[in-house]
């Protein structure tokens, strides 16, 4: 027990003797809102998927240094000066944007951490909107081209269309993709339960496994399917068939059902991941409201 209390002591001395005075304070609080934005624009870009491939090297370097392997951290240490200039090239879109943009907040130290999502990431009537509009659009084989966003922002190809900012429904969309009319050409970006664009141009696909009867629109929908989380679907002009893709796989001929299925899907997962609070201020607003019942 002496030997606990003296090392407990030993832990907790220097703490205690350690005097916080009100510069390091604000020296925290902005640390901490750095270092939130970072993470949150990480989240919201590419950087996401390279953040994991960061940790599963850093964990194969940690094993490499108690293993005493001495090739590979020769390597490490001698590619990590070019690894860092290849991430700023790759990244450099991103890395600008960022930078363009952070003049343009209002910096908060406190809200940033208990703000939470108050509006659901598409209700059911989107829901419906959506899937009216692609099989109505596939009876009649007029192409169409849809991105639902998920986590990852789609600013950058938002910014490549044009504006629309308009309640989901199904008569909007099936307008949007009428032929002869000045936003059928290119994507539509929805955002939520409001389109946010039409006419967005999409990065291709180079998979040399895409068949060669599927034309520039499928291609268009993989390839934003490699780069960000999104859900998109596609309807063919030529056969009026419906597709559905997302992480880089496409599925053809999709049903009514499945597409309504992999729609909810994504609205339920938007839901758990909402914070713990809104669904504590919902039960206890109920329980005040069954109480006064």
């Amino acid at each position: 027990m002496e030997v606990l209390k003296e090392f407990f002591t030993g832990l907790l001395n220097p703490i205690i003797l350690l005097k916080i005075s009100a510069t390091d304070i604000v020296e925290i609080l902005i640390i901490a809102v750095l270092i939130y934005n970072l993470i949150k624009w990480i989240k919201n870009t590419r950087a996401w998927t390279l953040l994991k491939g960061i940790l599963v090297l850093s964990v194969f370097y940690l094993i490499a240094s108690i293993m005493s392997f001495d090739v590979i951290l020769w390597i490490f240490a001698n590619g990590i000066g070019v690894s860092i200039t290849a991430l700023i090239i790759v990244f450099q879109p991103e890395l600008r944007k960022a930078l363009e943009q952070l003049g343009k907040k209002n910096i908060n130290l406190v809200t940033p951490f208990f703000s939470s999502q108050e509006e659901d990431k598409f209700s059911e009537d989107t829901i419906n909107g959506i899937v009216k509009a692609t099989y109505e659009m596939a009876k009649v084989r007029t192409g169409a081209l849809i991105i639902i966003e998920r986590d990852m922002i789609l600013d950058e190809y938002e910014a490549t269309g044009i504006q629309v900012d308009a309640k989901v429904s199904s008569e909007l969309l099936i307008n949007i993709f009428e032929h002869n009319t000045p936003l059928h050409d290119g994507a539509v970006i929805i955002r939520g339960n409001r389109v946010a664009a039409a006419t967005c141009y999409l990065p291709l696909s180079d998979s040399t496994r895409i068949s060669k009867e599927l034309g520039t629109r499928h291609r268009a929908a993989i390839g934003i399917s490699e780069v960000t989380d999104s859900f998109t679907i596609v309807v063919s002009e030529e056969t009026g068939s419906v597709s559905a893709v997302q992480n880089g796989e496409l599925t053809r001929r999709v049903s009514r059902e499945y597409l309504y299925d992999r729609l909810k899907e994504i609205q339920n997962k938007a839901n758990e991941e909402k914070p713990k609070r809104r669904g504590f201020l919902r039960r206890e607003k109920k329980e005040k409201t069954t109480k006064k019942g």
